[in-house]
């Protein structure tokens, strides 16, 4: 099963997010399919960018979004335009 999920890159206490499309077997910081998008949550507001176009291909081809994920697309706006 694909899923959309976070990839922590970024130093030791300062955690950067890669919004990536992988296998859920996959380990977190392990292969993955496509990026689309990052989440740094050090701002304030915190600053997600994310590829429209590429995620709701993937959501819509059946990619499911992790919990956390799921929160970034309704606060960008993005998981109303699938429904």
């Amino acid at each position: 099963m694909v899923r959309i999920r976070l990839r922590r890159v970024g130093a030791k206490g300062h955690p950067f997010y890669r919004i990536v499309v992988a296998d859920q077997k996959a380990p977190r910081n392990g292969k993955f399919i496509d990026q689309v998008g990052t989440y740094d949550p050090f701002p304030d507001p915190p600053e997600i960018i994310v590829d429209e176009e590429k995620t709701l291909k993937w959501l819509r081809n059946g990619a499911s979004p992790s919990e956390s994920v799921t929160q970034l697309l309704k606060k960008s706006g993005l998981l109303e335009k699938v429904k």
